[in-house]
Formats: C-alpha cells, sequence, structure tokens
C-alpha cells in the first residue's frame, strides 16, 4: 500500500532504474516521512537526497541511497531538542524474491538485501533508510542532565559505605 505522505516521490521499476544507471535527487520536508514523527522534536527542516541505479560488487542491481540534512531530535537524558546531523550512505541490493534473499548468507559489513519490483516507492525507501540511520536513545554529548559541563564534582554512590568500614577493611559491628 502507498503512503500517501509520499505522494510527491514517485514508483520506479526497481530493476531498470538500476540497469539503466538512473539517477533521482531532490529535497523534501521531514514532515512528509510519518514513521519519524514519533522521534523527532520538531517537524521543521528538509532533507536532501539521491538515488542512483548500480550494480554491487557481484554484478546485482542495485540501488545507492543517499540522504543528508538535519533532523531535531529529543535528547533520552535531558528530554530537551538537539539537532542531529543526518548522513545516510546505503547500498540496497534487489532481489526477486525472498528466497533469494534468504538463499545466500548475511553479510554483516556487506550491502542490504530488499525487495524488488516493477513499482518501489521511492518515498519508502527513503524514510526505511532514515528510520534505520537515527540513534535508537539519541542523547547531547556534554546532556545538563547527566552533570556533564557544570564543573561539579560527584559524589559516588558508595561514598556512606566508606563511614561503615573499619581502616583494614572489614565492617564494623
Amino acid at each position: 500500500m502507498l503512503d500517501k505522505s509520499h505522494a510527491q516521490f514517485p514508483l520506479i521499476d526497481g530493476f531498470q532504474f538500476a540497469a539503466t544507471g538512473q539517477e533521482l535527487r531532490g529535497k523534501c520536508a521531514v514532515s512528509v516521512f510519518g514513521r519519524l514523527q514519533d522521534v523527532l522534536s520538531s517537524r521543521a527542516g528538509e532533507l536532501e537526497y539521491r538515488v542512483v541505479g548500480t550494480k554491487d560488487d557481484m554484478g546485482r542491481p542495485a540501488l545507492q541511497v543517499k540522504v543528508d540534512g538535519p533532523l531535531q531530535l529529543t535528547c533520552q537524558r535531558c528530554l530537551k531538542p538537539m539537532a542531529y546531523a543526518l548522513g545516510v550512505d546505503a547500498m540496497l541490493v534487489l532481489a526477486r524474491t525472498e528466497a533469494e534473499i534468504e538463499s545466500q548468507p548475511v553479510e554483516p559489513e556487506g550491502p542490504d538485501r530488499v525487495l524488488g519490483s516493477r513499482e518501489m516507492a521511492v518515498g519508502t525507501l527513503l524514510e526505511d533508510e532514515v528510520l534505520l540511520a537515527v540513534p535508537f536513545a539519541p542523547r547531547h554529548e556534554q546532556c545538563a542532565a547527566a552533570g556533564g559541563g557544570k564543573g561539579e564534582a560527584q559524589a559516588s554512590p558508595f561514598a556512606d559505605l566508606r563511614g561503615l568500614l573499619n581502616r583494614d577493611g572489614r565492617a564494623r559491628n
């Protein structure tokens, strides 16, 4: 089923697109990706994308998908907005059937395999890759909620236990 929010993106014949080396590029609002909205703190912003038909190192039809741009996520420590620079560069090798995908071993460092068809929704491909690239629990590098950057020394949670020990390290009676 075609997602109506992806109406601005064309449907492509994935195998023909790959065989002829076609290219599709453009810009889109972050707000067009409905499944992404749950992880955003703001729907503002614009992403640049590029889809290129190609072949992988083994000569299989593939799509090179690139998506770049800023996202506004929610820091999972302080729950405040944080900027995230999205940079997706994924090779998607096309397969004709699920059996074809399952017949080949998974290569952890290799390209992902996807079902190709005569009507592939470019918007769905882009949204899938963006969702895979967003961190599961985004956090500021220097987050105030984590105690960083305030200059205060944090007490160890075990500091009070020291008083319960004798000088030789044994517990007092």
